[in-house]
């Protein structure tokens, strides 16, 4: 399987049947799975392999408690607390070996909580990954919205639950597109697109069900980039205001939003044990550093949903001059 994701291109192969269905939803593959990776070289290579046996250690130090590297070769254990062992290649081409090797209390979450594993697989052998090569660039992941109609380009922030992702679900069926429902990978002028399906507790949404009551739905009109023109901050209220937000706002939504993403809650010791195991990396992406950069050049607003109320994109821009 081939696929772009936060800006990287990703070559994904499976020795493993259900891996791979597992894989297949993790990334939002479907009738319209969006931008495809170029043909070029992938930048990324994650293979799955069926042998239950450990990862040669052999040359490798201690860097941390389950993983060891020699600074090019890291093996993580139980990575996330998934089951799956990782051997990682920190080269121009970031490698991913993985290997299902869970200890017997693993294996039996894993099974009994079959819908949180399948988020943990898709987040520890693709998402997690793809997000520190990304990272090799300059990119942070945001726990934010990207989308593109009539003109605006907003950069939607706000906490899981806020409902995100019910105005993306409605923009799209209105003709907009999008980089992604919840997370994107910015630098200071672009956001790119994590290879998602949508996952939402709209009214009426129809899908495989998923964490939190919500549904998966397939991301369709999915653009690999967009660049935003301006920050939407969004929030619940008791009634729907529309008002101009200060740039503090914008920035501690951005950066405070992203930390309390659950998705991203076991990212930030992937990501710092790699750049210790391999120095390579950020070890604390420069999260701050990015949102305030599009908080001081962008028009910020501050947009709250009244329980029961919607707003459109039309709604979110119309008080904000450009």
């Amino acid at each position: 399987m081939r696929f772009s994701s936060a800006g990287e291109s990703v070559a994904l192969d499976t020795e493993l049947p259900w891996a791979g269905r597992l894989l297949e939803r993790a990334v939002g593959t479907g009738p319209d799975p969006g931008p495809a990776a170029s043909t070029g070289e992938p930048t990324v290579r994650i293979v799955i392999e069926a042998a239950t046996g450990p990862f040669d250690r052999a040359g490798l130090r201690p860097v941390t408690r389950g993983t060891y590297s020699d600074g090019r070769r890291t093996v993580l254990a139980d990575a996330g607390g998934s089951g799956f062992d990782l051997q990682i290649t920190a080269d121009d081409q970031l490698g991913v070996v993985a290997r299902y090797r869970p200890s017997p209390a693993v294996r039996a979450a894993n099974r009994a909580l079959r819908r949180r594993f399948g988020l943990l697989a898709g987040q520890v052998l693709v998402h997690y990954p793809v997000l520190w090569r990304a990272g090799w660039r300059g990119r942070v992941p945001l726990h934010a919205s990207v989308l593109s109609a009539g003109g605006v380009t907003p950069l939607i922030a706000g906490p899981g639950g806020v409902g995100k992702s019910t105005v993306l679900v409605r923009a799209l069926a209105a003709g907009a597109t999008a980089t992604a429902d919840n997370i994107c990978c910015a630098d200071e002028s672009s956001c790119h697109g994590l290879a998602e399906p949508i996952r939402t507790d709209a009214a009426g949404a129809q899908g495989a069900r998923t964490s939190h009551g919500r549904v998966e739905l397939p991301l369709t009109h999915r653009v690999a980039r967009l660049v935003p023109d301006r920050v939407v901050v969004l929030e619940r209220g008791p009634r729907t205001e529309i008002e101009p937000a200060v740039p503090e706002l914008a920035v501690r939504a951005l950066s405070a939003g992203t930390y309390a993403a659950g998705e991203l809650r076991r990212y930030w010791a992937f990501a710092a044990t790699l750049a210790l195991a391999t120095g390579r990396g950020p070890a604390h992406p420069p999260i701050s550093e990015v949102a305030s950069s599009y908080a001081a050049r962008l028009p910020c607003l501050r947009v709250r949903v009244g329980d029961g109320a919607a707003v459109s994109i039309a709604d979110m821009c119309a008080e904000v001059a450009v």
